[in-house]
């Protein structure tokens, strides 16, 4: 399976991945709008034993069948929360 992935100009390490490229017909339109310029940053094969960094290869695989697309965003890091002095 194939995908293109694009990064918008509003979001920074949001990343919006579709089955072909220029194709965002599935998306809602609130999305896009929310990402705003879309850049084309690769396209891949999305085989079974591909790794990806911040998303499981099986979920975007399926978000891409079920719905068209797979959003991804930003890793969250927790900070520890203070500890208040007694």
């Amino acid at each position: 399976m194939n995908c293109a992935i694009y990064e918008g100009s509003r979001k920074t390490d949001h990343y919006l991945y579709v089955a072909e490229e220029n194709d965002f017909s599935q998306v809602p339109p609130a999305l896009l709008g929310m990402l705003g310029k879309l850049k084309l940053v690769m396209t891949l094969d999305l085989g079974p034993n591909r790794k990806l960094k911040q998303a499981d290869v099986h979920q975007v695989r399926e978000a891409l069948r079920t719905q068209g697309y797979y959003f991804q965003m930003p890793a969250q890091t927790h900070k520890p929360s203070p500890i208040p002095s007694q």
